[in-house]
Parts: C-alpha cells; structure tokens; sequence
C-alpha cells in the first residue's frame, strides 16, 4: 500500500510502498477513506515533539472495514469507521474510572516477539499513535475504532476522529462550561473552530475568536463565534478585557505556544478558568502570575476532549446530520495523499482549517 513516511525531523514525508499484516484476534483491518491533516502531525516533523522514525504519520480518519480478527464481535466486514488515539484497553485504573484518554494502554500494541503491523522489505515500520492514517490501509486494536451510520460522508467523518472531538469535548467536558457563559478561543484552526462550535452547542452568551487572519476570524462566525479579535497587534487581551468589562469566564488555546497560553490565563476575569488545548513544544514551560490564584483562576489541560470516544462520536455524528454541527465549511481542501507536504506548508501559514487527504 502507499503512505507517506517520516524519516527524519524536517524533511518532507515521502510516498513509498509499505507492507500491512493481516488482523491478529483483536484487531481491525480498515480501507482509509479519508484523513484529516492535523497540526499534531506537523509538531513531529518539525520535531517540536518525537516519534520514533521511520513513522507512517496520520491520526485523524475513517474509512471502511475490510477484515477482522477472530474475537473481534464490534464490527465486521463493511461497517464505517471513526478511528481514534484515544485507544483505550477498558481495565486499567484510567479506564476504569472514566478517563480513557488518558488509558495506560496494556495489551493494546503487538509485542516485539510478533510480526509488526507496518514494515517495509522485512524492516519495522513505526505506527503512529495507533493508527498511522497516511496510508491506503490501516491495521488497529478494536478499540481504537468508533461504528458510524453509513450516512455520514466519510470525509467529514474523519474530522470527528480528532479535532472536531478534541475542540468540542475541551468546551463541554473537560471545562464544562455552563449556558449564558463568556467563552475566547485563541485559533481558528480544526479545533478551535470545533471549541467555538462546543460553545455555541453549549448555549455561551458570547464566543470570542482570536486569529491574526481576518478570513479565519470571518470563518469563525460560521462556527457560532460573536466577535473576532485580530491578535496580531498583541493586544488581543486588553482588547478582550475592555468588551467583556474585565476579561472572559472561560479561555481555550487552540495553538500549543507558550505566549497564547499565558494570554489565554491573562484574559480571564476573577474565578475563571483558562483550557491548554494546543501541544506546547516540548522543554518549554508556561508562566502566569501566582497572584491571580488568589482570584481562583484556573489553568488546566486537555487531551482528546476528556471524551469517550464511542460515546461521543456517534452524538457529534448525529449533531452533524441534524444540521447543527457544520463540518462542511471546516473542510478547506481535498487531496490526494501526494499532497500531505503541501498541506503542511498551507496548515503552516494559517490558510486552512482543515485540508482533507481523500482515497479512492
């Protein structure tokens, strides 16, 4: 099968020829129908973060069912999938007490003494996150896989596999923020629009983009935001402070930098409560003055949402074909696979929200 290969931080990925095993007991052979390009992605082959190489990268897709291991009983032959890190084992401490996003992950990856899933003329080839979705097919755990009606477009579908879940679960259940709420996210990419869609799902009384591209911050009112806030002049707090008459109850950073995540702590009134959602680069740390906990500000973190995932999947589906949650205008480009590097290049300079890989 064709995918695109990372082997070395800062080079482009490569198309080569991979080989695939076949599903083992508990696992999930699936056609990739489509696969969302995700800032995380770019973070490791920019190398703000590591994996080890050579990786298929890719983590945001669906596609369809084309075989199935022996004690697999959730899915078969044909069925539409969601595909998700958040690959939950269902007995560990995390899982058991609701939080498999964070799973420890035991018995979920094959054992060095068993066939790799991917390699490449009898090497090793690295599964990224689980799933490795830059490619034609993917071989997963059956629990990294979510069953999706077949009337969901499957292009639009792969975005729910990571940052419509990412940004939407941020707003709803990691911060759990109340109807008639002040809510800002900081970027206008795939998961902040899908905050700003949280929000609105939410019932905020007032959602405030922050891009430094006015297009992206014209999108964002498309997504539910009430007011764009340009941050390219670095003013983007007081500037919010002064429409909100002393700063936002509830603040999400969507981008993963040190200096929007100090702005999102900064632009929060007394008793409010600032969400990380973005991958800060690794070794760099982020610095809020201790005096504002004595307002009982809060600085938290979130990973995929705080959701579980079959849970919630299947309900932004379901948002999605009754209309009220917009995948469509998220989708800024379809491409072929050839085409990951541009995209890169377009996520990069902030032209997109989200560019789609399609598979014939």
């Amino acid at each position: 099968m064709k995918a695109a290969v990372l082997r070395e931080v800062g080079k482009p990925l490569t198309i080569e020829d991979v080989q695939i095993s076949k599903p083992g007991p508990h696992e999930v052979l699936v056609k990739t129908a489509a696969a969302g390009v995700c800032h995380s992605d770019l973070h490791f082959q920019t190398g703000d973060y590591f994996y080890p190489m050579p990786a298929v990268l890719g983590h945001e897709s669906a596609g369809v069912v084309e075989a199935v291991g022996s004690e697999v009983r959730y899915v078969e032959k044909g069925d539409h999938v969601i595909t998700c890190l958040s690959v939950f084992c269902g007995h560990c401490d995390y899982c058991l007490t609701g939080r498999p996003m964070l799973c420890a992950k035991e018995g979920l990856r094959r054992t060095p003494d068993e066939a790799p899933r991917l390699s490449q003329d009898g090497e090793p080839m690295n599964q990224f996150l689980d799933l490795s979705s830059y490619a034609e097919q993917m071989l997963v755990h059956e629990n990294a896989v979510v069953k999706v009606t077949k009337d969901m477009p499957l292009d639009r579908a792969a975005l729910v596999g990571c940052g419509v879940t990412t940004g939407i679960g941020a707003v709803q259940r990691t911060a759990a923020v109340p109807a008639g709420a002040t809510v800002a996210v900081i970027g206008c990419g795939g998961v902040g629009l899908s905050a700003i869609q949280g929000a609105r799902l939410a019932g905020a009384s007032r959602i405030i983009a922050v891009d430094m591209v006015d297009a992206k911050l014209e999108l964002a009112k498309a997504f539910g935001a009430t007011d764009g806030v340009n941050g390219s002049d670095g003013n983007s707090v007081a500037n919010i402070q002064e429409m909100t008459g002393g700063g936002v109850e509830y603040s999400f950073e969507a981008i993963g930098l040190k200096a929007t995540a100090e702005q999102a702590f900064a632009m929060l009134c007394p008793g409010g409560t600032a969400t990380i959602i973005g991958m800060i680069p690794l070794g760099q740390t982020v610095e809020v003055p201790g005096v504002d906990f004595l307002a009982e500000k809060t600085l938290q973190g979130s990973v995929m949402g705080g959701a579980s995932f079959r849970v919630e999947m299947p309900r932004y589906v379901d948002l999605y074909l009754q209309g009220r949650l917009n995948l469509d205008d998220m989708v800024s480009k379809r491409i072929p696979l050839d085409q990951v590097n541009q995209a890169f290049k377009d996520m990069e300079k902030g032209e997109v929200a989200r560019s789609v890989i399609l598979f014939d």
